[in-house]
């Protein structure tokens, strides 16, 4: 059971309108890693977890949080098209900075939302479930989860550097420290779990029915060598069950493919069978 609390966690208020800005802000609300992509992420991976404990309310706090993130930015959204100028849009850019700003305004914050946010990215692209990763393994969940808030928090700094307005920054610079955290706080789970289910995904897989001559092997198919110089190319494994082993000139282990050709219905191209000449 979710319970709203009307005040936000964070003030959201701009200090002027500003419709164009309103668009780019759509991208950390509804793109592939906006707000509502990791509140969903979260959610849903903490209601799979089928045991009882910290896990499950690690991921049901901070999916809780994000959906308070998705509230401010819409509001924030919102009051950024204020008075925007949706009417007579001809007379109201003969103002040459006005009219730059509306020319890259999206038209659907005016036509579709009535001057608020929409679930979409900046480029209108509505948001799909697709983005989201709930797997019911913790460790691969929160190694998805660790890119996701890398991603978002890098857009949210690109936003930051791009806007001047100082309620739009005060605002930003509290998502980016909440990202901080979060980043730090999935580190600390993933650590957690290695240690007890060590780092490679899926643990319980049984080691025999792996192909184990290849498994700590790095190839290189790129020209020269500068890939060895990789702590991945020499030494003990991460997972400490072997040596990495680095390969110059990696081995082709299968054969030159030959497939049977396909029946005469199927009319592919096929010299093996004389075609009918009526």
């Amino acid at each position: 059971m979710f319970y709203h609390i009307k005040e936000l966690q964070y003030p959201s208020k701009p200090d002027r309108p500003d419709p164009l800005f309103a668009k780019q802000l759509q991208e950390v609300l509804g793109g592939q890693f906006g707000e509502i992509s990791v509140a969903m992420q979260y959610l849903f991976q903490g209601f799979n977890v089928r045991i009882d404990g910290k896990y499950k309310d690690l991921l049901m706090d901070v999916g809780t949080e994000e959906l308070a993130h998705v509230e401010m930015l819409a509001t924030m959204i919102a009051r950024l098209l204020d008075n925007a100028p949706v009417g007579d849009l001809e007379e109201a850019c003969k103002n040459p900075v006005l009219g730059a700003i509306i020319g890259g305004m999206n038209p659907q914050h005016a036509i579709v939302s009535g001057l608020g946010a929409m679930p979409a990215d900046s480029v209108g692209n509505r948001w799909t479930a697709d983005y989201i990763i709930a797997s019911g393994n913790l460790l691969a969940d929160f190694r998805a989860n660790l890119n996701a808030e890398s991603q978002g928090r890098l857009q949210v700094a690109r936003l930051y550097e791009i806007t001047s307005d100082r309620g739009v920054k005060d605002m930003l610079s509290f998502l980016i420290a909440r990202d901080t955290m979060h980043q730090n706080m999935w580190l600390a789970a993933i650590e957690e779990l290695e240690q007890k289910e060590g780092v490679v995904v899926p643990s319980t897989f049984p080691r025999e029915l792996e192909k184990q001559q290849v498994a700590y092997d790095f190839y290189n198919f790129s020209q020269g060598d500068a890939s060895a110089e990789g702590r991945w190319a020499y030494g003990p494994s991460m997972d400490g069950c072997s040596e990495f082993r680095y390969i110059q000139n990696p081995p082709a282990y299968g054969e030159i493919p030959v497939l049977n050709p396909a029946p005469p219905y199927i009319f592919d191209t096929n010299f093996q069978i004389p075609p009918s000449l009526c």
